[in-house]
Order: structure tokens, then C-alpha cells, then sequence
């Protein structure tokens, strides 16, 4: 494969296609295994749900944990010695923890096996930055919104696909999820290019890049990159609100059995794929990256409002297309920010804000579940307010949006961010 970077159209819709396809088998993979892993570990800790429970819950940190301490190291790698060579051993590293996972005979393996998969999951760090790399700047945020697209057809397919397998043989869907992995892993040996070039990459390998708060100098060096990058940071922590309650509310609030949060999910990750993949790409031209974040964090509030004060279900429903239309804000977000940091840091760059969506992962759904639970005991500060963390995460949105609205307050619209002044070479020492 060629080292130089990849200049003419054909190949270069062949590599965001790749990277597309990439992620998709990545969350496939991931959401094929939602379905069972809590009860292979039930089966593991011999039945009990309650042990199983907390077992789940350390699985889920440990996870996070690892994609925030590894997805600024990616980043650093990926700038040092190319894109190419760290997303194929992401994938096969992938391959190869699945198929441990499927044999593991003891809880102990599974749980280190779910820590080599927040390794290998870091990879997507590096494909931000290589789609990044080969885009140009004014077609970023489309390009950013085709891969959240593959996240929101990954959590629709994945999850009902492992319920189909889990249901046949609990271990089946680590197999699958093997064989996508491995089979993205020897696809991307065959066809995929380097994105950047020798001459456009970092001079040496520094730990202090790549450790996950040595990462975030590089936020500081940009003051607006890190107002963004704040954003990003309430966007991930508001929605671990869905994550530790959207089932346990539903249940609770509307008595919704599995089969109907299955549908909402479904439906959650439609119109995500449906926002991303096919508004964000016509949207960002015609009102630019200012105007589309702005109305995309302005819809997620609303989202948020709307599931947390909903007084009967049919209203909440309809809270579910607006909490989509929040996915707006991301891709031109994330464009924004690749257009102000020097082409050699882009996977510093993606490797900081994944560690942030990490770190909002590590504590969020302890504080949101928590909330949800007090909101609900008989020690309530205030009555029949179970929906106070889908509340908060709204108010974390609100201060995402007043941050957005004074950080890009001088950016033109339509269009792209004008670069910034290049910063000192000097960096703030740890």
C-alpha cells in the first residue's frame, strides 16, 4: 500500500466507505453481545441476578476505564506511525478478544476479555482522524455525520441480531462478532490506504501525548477546540442518563415490557442513523456548522424535557424524534475542531475527545441511576419526579448550548471555521 495520502476522489470515497464500513462491524459487533453478556455472566456466577448485577456494572466501568486511558494513546500512535497499521490491529485485536470471550470458562477471563475490547474499541479515535485526514474541510461534518450513521444502524441491527443468536446458543454471538471483526481486519489488509503521509506526521512518539490528561494540553493549546470539547463532554454525560435509565424509567413510569423498549431502541437508533447519514450532509452547506449545532443541541433539550416531564407514553414517544435531531450538533462540532488543529495532531485531537466520552462514562451512570433512585425511594426530596435525570441531562444541554453559542460566536455561517493562529510551539507542562 502506498504511504502517500490519498488525493483522488475514487479512492478517496473507497477509504471513507471503508471507514464506514468499519464502524458499522464495530458496533455491530459490540451490539450483538448487549443482549447476552449480562446473562452468560449470570450463568457464570451461578444464577444469582443480584451478584450478576454488580458484576455488569464492573464490566461497564472497566470498559470505559480502558477507552479512556487508550484512545489517546491510539490517537499518538496513529499520528506517529500512520492510520492504517493501528485501525488493522484494532480490528484483528477485536477478532481475537471475541473469540476468547466465546471460550472463556471462568468470570475472570471474560472480564479481562471485556478490557482488551475498550482497547481494541479505541480505534475509532483513528478513524475520526482519518476521515479527517482525507476530507476536506467543508465536507467534514458529512463525513462525520456518515460514521454516527454507522453507530445508530449498528445499535438497530446489533442488538436484535444477538437476541436472535443468544437465543440459539448464548456464546453465538461472540462467534459472530469474531467473524466480523476478523473479516473487516483482512478486508482492510486488502484495500485500505494510508492517510497520512510520512512527511505530515508527528517527529517522535511522547508519552505525555499519549496519556489520557497529557491528551488534553491539546484541548488547552486551542481555546476554542476546548470549549468544544466541553460540549462534547455534557453531550456524553447526558446521555448516560439513557443508558443507566431509559429501561428502569420506562418500566416504572409506563409499565413497558422488554418487547416495547425494544422497539423504542430500535427506533432511537433509526432515526439516528436517519439524522446523521441523511440531514447532517444537505444541512451543513446550506446553514453551516454554527447554525447546525445550535439547532441541534436546541432539539436534544427539548428530547431530554420531553422524556423526563412526560405525563402519559405517547407523549414520550414523541420526544424521540427531537432527542434524535440533537445528533445535528456532533459531525459540525467535530469539524469545527478538526479545522483548528495542525494536520500532525488530528489523532491527539480525536484521541482527547474520546477520553472525554470515556471519563463521562466511568461516573455517569452511577450518578444518573443513583438520582433515578432516590427520585423514586420513599426519601424523595420531591414527589412523582421520576424522569429528574432525563431533567439534568437536559440542563447539561442547555449549558452545552450557551457554551456553543459564546465559543463560536465569531464563526461565519454557512461555512466552515476559519483556522485559528497556530500555537506556541511551547506546551504547559503537565
Amino acid at each position: 500500500m502506498t504511504e502517500s495520502a490519498i488525493s483522488n476522489h475514487p479512492r478517496r470515497h473507497a477509504a471513507v466507505a471503508f471507514i464506514f464500513v468499519t464502524v458499522l462491524i464495530d458496533i455491530l459487533s459490540f451490539g450483538i453481545i448487549i443482549p447476552v453478556l449480562p446473562h452468560l455472566i449470570i450463568e457464570m456466577v451461578g444464577g444469582s441476578i443480584a451478584q450478576a448485577a454488580v458484576w455488569a456494572s464492573f464490566f461497564g466501568t472497566l470498559f470505559m476505564l480502558m477507552q479512556f486511558v487508550f484512545s489517546p494513546l491510539q490517537g499518538a500512535l496513529s499520528d506517529r506511525y500512520g492510520r492504517r497499521v493501528v485501525i488493522l490491529i484494532s480490528c484483528c485485536g477485536l477478532g481475537i478478544d471475541f473469540i476468547v470471550m466465546a471460550l472463556a470458562p471462568y468470570l475472570w477471563i471474560l472480564f479481562i476479555g471485556r478490557a482488551i475490547s475498550g482497547v481494541c474499541a479505541a480505534s475509532f479515535t483513528t478513524a475520526n482522524a482519518y476521515i479527517a485526514d482525507i476530507t476536506p474541510q467543508e465536507k467534514r461534518a458529512a463525513a462525520f455525520g456518515m460514521i454516527g450513521a454507522a453507530f445508530g444502524l449498528g445499535f438497530v441491527i446489533g442488538p436484535a441480531l444477538g437476541g436472535v443468536l443468544g437465543h440459539i446458543w448464548i456464546r453465538l454471538p461472540f462467534w459472530v462478532a469474531a467473524c466480523l471483526s476478523l473479516t473487516n481486519f483482512l478486508y482492510g489488509l486488502m484495500v485500505l490506504p494510508e492517510s497520512l503521509p510520512r512527511e505530515r506526521r508527528s517527529a517522535r512518539f511522547e508519552w505525555k501525548h499519549a496519556n489520557p490528561m497529557g491528551s488534553l494540553l491539546l484541548l488547552k493549546r486551542y481555546p476554542q477546540v476546548f470549549a468544544l470539547a466541553a460540549v462534547f463532554f455534557l453531550l456524553a454525560l447526558a446521555q448516560y442518563s439513557l443508558n443507566a435509565t431509559f429501561v428502569l424509567y420506562t418500566d416504572f413510569r409506563f409499565h413497558w415490557n422488554t418487547q416495547t423498549v425494544g422497539l423504542a431502541l430500535g427506533l432511537v437508533g433509526l432515526c439516528t442513523a436517519i439524522v446523521q447519514g441523511g440531514l447532517v450532509r444537505p444541512l451543513a452547506p446550506k446553514l453551516g456548522d454554527r447554525r447546525l449545532m445550535l439547532a441541534g443541541l436546541a432539539f436534544a433539550v427539548i428530547g431530554y424535557l420531553v422524556f423526563g416531564l412526560a405525563p402519559a407514553a405517547w407523549l414520550f414517544w414523541l420526544g424521540i424524534p427531537f432527542l434524535c435531531l440533537g445528533g445535528l450538533a456532533g459531525p459540525p462540532a467535530q469539524s469545527v475542531m478538526t479545522h483548528l488543529v495542525d494536520p500532525a495532531e488530528q489523532g491527539r485531537l480525536q484521541g482527547a475527545i474520546s477520553s472525554l466520552r470515556s471519563f463521562a462514562g466511568i461516573f455517569g451512570p452511577l450518578v444518573f441511576a443513583n438520582l433515578f433512585a432516590l427520585f423514586i425511594s420513599k426519601h424523595a426530596p420531591v414527589r412523582d419526579f421520576p424522569g429528574v435525570s432525563f431533567a439534568l441531562a437536559g440542563m447539561l444541554v442547555i449549558v452545552a448550548l450557551v457554551v456553543t453559542a459564546y465559543a463560536t460566536r465569531g464563526m461565519a455561517s454557512p461555512g466552515p471555521a476559519p483556522a485559528l493562529p497556530q500555537p506556541a510551539d511551547v506546551e504547559p507542562p503537565l
